[in-house]
């Protein structure tokens, strides 16, 4: 596959699948642009869903500003980012994939947060939404420093 992408699941073409294999690359890449292109100019982001230290009102991050802005907040803050993929469900214009994301902190601390990553396309295969469910504090209970 790619990268910083362990993927153990389904690779059966489906565009909201290949979309999210997409998204994932240019994370494990730092490709800030190339993620944000990747999205509709009407999509958004709530990752994680809800009200969180990324989004205290839990509204998501909406349109190429808001997921611009959401990168520089929360992604470009880790050293590197990898993704575990176990199993990965597409239905329609949707596709809903378990595992656990392993965030790199520049103090070499690592940290895990388990859950459900959800990815809606629209017809041309732009993402109009990315919908992380997981826990922040169950991830706080995974920090590891560096040793």
């Amino acid at each position: 596959m790619v990268d910083g992408v362990h993927w153990s699941a389904s690779a059966e073409p489906h565009p909201a699948r290949d979309a999210a294999l997409k998204s994932m690359s240019a994370v494990t890449r730092g490709e800030k642009d190339e993620w944000v292109a990747l999205f509709a100019p009407d999509g958004f982001v709530e990752d994680p869903v809800g009200p969180s230290v990324f989004d205290p009102e839990g509204r998501g991050h909406h349109g190429h500003e808001g997921i611009a802005a959401f990168w520089d907040l929360a992604i470009a803050q880790a050293e590197r980012i990898e993704f575990h993929i176990q199993d990965s469900f597409a239905a329609g214009s949707e596709v809903a994939n378990t595992g656990h994301i392993t965030t790199f902190l520049p103090d070499g601390s690592t940290m895990d947060a388990e859950g459900v990553f959800v990815y809606h396309v629209d017809e041309s295969g732009l993402i109009r939404s990315m919908r992380a469910f997981w826990e922040f504090d169950r991830a706080m209970k995974t920090l590891r420093t560096a040793e």
